[in-house]
């Protein structure tokens, strides 16, 4: 734990007790401050009062006591419209911040410039994070990996010269971080996503452009046009001499500092010369969207110091991540992939550009545009299976492109992509679990989701076994 000591002394009010929520409440009181916690949940709010947090009806409160309202970052901040707790505060005339903001302010208190690796994007963030952490690890760095993947920021050990932090950050919490400043600050891709929450695309992209404004090298990739707009944007600051910036593509791409190319990164060394890393043998980082993350986490471990082995060594050892593009089974000829993390279509497109003669698991909660944006794919679907509520949306999509097949829930959608795969000719063929939706309707979270595929395809597994046993 990273005790939160900037506000020792004072009172601070904290909405949302969730799993960060909880932990943000725990280093408030261990750095000193007088807590005052709340969540609109009666089972939340029971739950921390089991773990002696200090569970107080803010709505009962004078505001002008305290010096903060520490805001959870699922709790909206402004769109649709600003939370209750949101409005007093800003009545009350009191910052508001969150988990990752208040271990900015630590680290400049405990161990000023210590390295501090933040990364965010619409796609792709939560494996560069894993594979950043990674590849220090294999070079045996003292790392320490969380914030919006796995573990909350302050449950992490504390800053230090030597221990790298590098944290997965979303749109959310950097809203919540007015003085995000790390060492190293990765922006990968920007594409229409939480727009309920953020109101247009315009304020998503300068949200999420606020992680690298404020870095002291900053990866910026420039395939889209967010993306390209915040790295001209960062160009024009250069002669200030913060952010240093690194231009990265997915592309071959001689204008950019790092870009792929022939299945290989290709950065330049500081004599000017290209080296180049090879990603064929990186198993776990299959399709153009893990090249580019490759190609951020390999741009940031250089930064940090490591030589052109380490970084190769760590790409080929990497094992991936589960629930994004994680082979969970294979029966027989049919390899089954949980890619439950598309919550979008933008998402699985990574998915479906990665394999051929697909038999697709499609459907939850839709997001904006459903899966309008991957026509050009269709055909390497053999055949889709739609679950949830999008399905009447999703038939009408694919009628006439793609033959299909409501099936309801993931249980009959495994089982039945599991028939047809099997009696299909194609030599590989591929069982995708790339939903493309958000997993609410029927899961608590895309984790869940996944896991519960993973389940099903242990038990297809274990049932065929028996088949053969008796054939």
């Amino acid at each position: 734990m990273i005790p939160v000591a900037s506000f020792a002394g004072r009172k601070v009010a904290l909405f949302g007790l969730g799993g960060s929520g909880a932990a943000t409440a725990r280093a408030l009181l261990a750095g000193g401050a007088e807590v005052a916690a709340w969540d609109d949940s009666e089972a939340a709010r029971d739950k921390a009062r089991q773990t002696e947090l200090p569970i107080i009806d803010l709505a009962k409160t004078d505001w002008r006591e305290f010096a903060a309202l520490v805001l959870a970052p699922g709790v909206p901040l402004t769109h649709p419209e600003p939370h209750w707790t949101v409005k007093k505060a800003r009545d009350a005339g009191i910052e508001i911040v969150g988990d990752i903001e208040l271990f900015c302010r630590e680290r400049r208190a405990l161990a000023p410039g210590s390295p501090f690796v933040a990364i965010t994007g619409t796609n792709g963030k939560s494996t560069t994070t894993a594979l950043v952490a990674h590849l220090l690890r294999e070079a045996d760095r003292d790392v320490q990996l969380g914030g919006n993947i796995g573990t909350p920021i302050l449950e992490l050990a504390s800053p230090s010269a030597e221990r790298v932090h590098v944290v997965e950050c979303s749109s959310f919490q950097i809203d919540l971080a007015p003085s995000l400043d790390p060492t190293i600050g990765a922006l990968i891709n920007l594409t229409p996503d939480h727009l309920d929450r953020h109101g247009t695309m315009e304020n998503y992209a300068a949200i999420k452009e606020r992680l690298v404004a404020r870095s002291d090298i900053a990866l910026v990739g420039v395939d889209d046009e967010y993306c390209g707009a915040a790295a001209a944007r960062l160009a024009e600051k250069k002669s200030a001499g913060r952010p240093r910036l690194v231009t990265i593509s997915a592309r071959p791409s001689r204008s950019t500092d790092v870009f792929v190319e022939d299945g290989a990164i290709v950065m330049r060394d500081r004599r000017g010369g290209d080296i180049m890393i090879e990603l064929a043998s990186a198993k776990a980082l299959r399709g153009a969207h893990n090249a580019q993350n490759a190609a951020f986490a390999a741009a940031a471990a250089r930064e940090l110091g490591l030589t052109f082995p380490a970084i190769a060594h760590g790409l080929e050892t990497f094992p991936g991540l589960a629930h994004r593009m994680e082979q969970v089974g294979r029966i027989g000829r049919t390899i089954f992939v949980n890619d439950s993390k598309a919550t979008n279509a933008d998402a699985a497109e990574k998915a479906l550009l990665s394999f051929s003669d697909i038999f697709w698991i499609v459907g939850g909660k839709a997001k904006e545009g459903g899966v309008e944006p991957l026509r050009p794919l269709f055909a390497k679907i053999a055949k889709a299976y739609l679950i949830g509520a999008s399905s009447d949306a999703f038939a009408e999509t694919l009628r006439g492109s793609v033959p299909f097949e409501r099936c309801g829930t993931l249980e009959a959608a495994t089982a039945a992509a599991a028939r047809d795969a099997a009696a299909s000719a194609a030599p590989e063929p591929v069982v995708l679990l790339s939903p493309a939706c958000a997993s609410y309707d029927q899961f608590v979270n895309f984790e869940a989701r996944g896991d519960k595929f993973r389940a099903l395809v242990r038990e297809l597994g274990v049932t065929q076994k028996d088949i053969n046993a008796h054939v």
